[in-house]
């Protein structure tokens, strides 16, 4: 086992969280012979068989786990090390992997980044940017911002900021087809209404001091925020839209806010979340920090 690499540990996590070979290739773009090897390399100095391989895929075996144990534990200490290090120096360095939906990394975290660089040179940020929730262990997530209370308690979240939506009309919509003023008016407008989030769809109202719900279908639907943003602009119709993303085009004249005195914005909150075992680590903690003070800056920002 001595001969074997670090290298050699964190491939091998990786084969155990991705339970694929196929995939921790293209993951590290090399042909999947090239992990095979490897792995079947690991075996052997192992003297057993840590991998059973079927048409349904990969899983470990008894051995393997035991072994991947090992490895995240030794991968758990060098962290630990580096962290230990960058302490002493005071310049957290290396790749800091986030996850995020494309409203926060257009609007609040790529913003921030040039005020990063500068406190901390050594240190590298790689935005993962998918409206879908990722898979922190699978996907090797640092940091993941994520809107809602955090889903386990395997992890480590720190609230950020809030992300509230209100509803938005581009001016030219709204002096063609007039303004609601009051929900049941929306009957008569085209709504633009989400088709990867349903519950998005239901937008809420408070109507004399009593909750209201509307369900909306929509003219048009997309997935993407920021194609909704752009729909709305186009004066295709009224969108629902974080008020992160609204607030600036409603400052520049682009879009109206639409039923504001009864629209609920029911803010969620924000969290940068982390494995329980990462968030200790310098270069962690140092965006994090980064980005709460960055959100605080945003939440002072004159409202939309």
């Amino acid at each position: 086992m001595r001969d074997l690499r670090l290298e050699d540990l964190h491939l091998f996590v990786r084969v155990a969280d991705l339970g694929s070979l196929s995939a921790v290739a293209r993951e590290r773009n090399v042909p999947v012979s090239q992990v095979s090897r490897t792995v079947a390399r690991i075996e052997q100095a192992c003297g057993a068989r840590l991998v059973h391989r079927s048409t349904q895929g990969l899983t470990l075996t008894a051995e393997g786990q035991t072994f991947e144990d090992y490895c995240r534990r030794i991968a758990g200490t060098l962290d630990e090390l580096e962290g230990e290090f960058a302490s002493q120096s005071r310049q957290p360095r290396g790749w800091v992997r986030v996850a995020c939906s494309s409203v926060l990394a257009e609007h609040l975290l790529i913003p921030s980044l040039a005020e990063l660089y500068p406190r901390y040179p050594q240190l590298r940020v790689e935005l993962l940017v998918d409206d879908r929730m990722a898979d922190m262990v699978r996907d090797g997530i640092d940091i993941a911002i994520r809107t809602g209370p955090p889903l386990t308690d395997t992890v480590v979240a720190r609230p950020l900021g809030m992300l509230a939506r209100a509803l938005y009309a581009a001016p030219a919509y709204l002096q063609a087809h007039g303004v609601p003023a009051r929900p049941d008016d929306l009957h008569e407008h085209r709504l633009i209404a989400n088709s990867s989030v349903a519950f998005l769809n239901q937008w809420p109202f408070m109507v004399e001091g009593q909750p209201r719900v509307w369900p909306a279908e929509g003219h048009w639907r997309s997935g993407s925020t920021a194609t909704t943003a752009r729909m709305a602009l186009q004066g295709l119709g009224i969108a629902r839209l974080a008020t992160l993303v609204a607030g600036p085009l409603v400052r520049q004249g682009l879009l109206v806010p639409v039923l504001a005195d009864c629209v609920d914005p029911q803010p969620t909150p924000i969290h940068a979340v982390t494995l329980s075992r990462r968030h200790r680590l310098p270069k962690v903690q140092v965006c994090i920090d980064h980005w709460a003070a960055w959100f605080a800056h945003a939440d002072r920002c004159p409202p939309a």
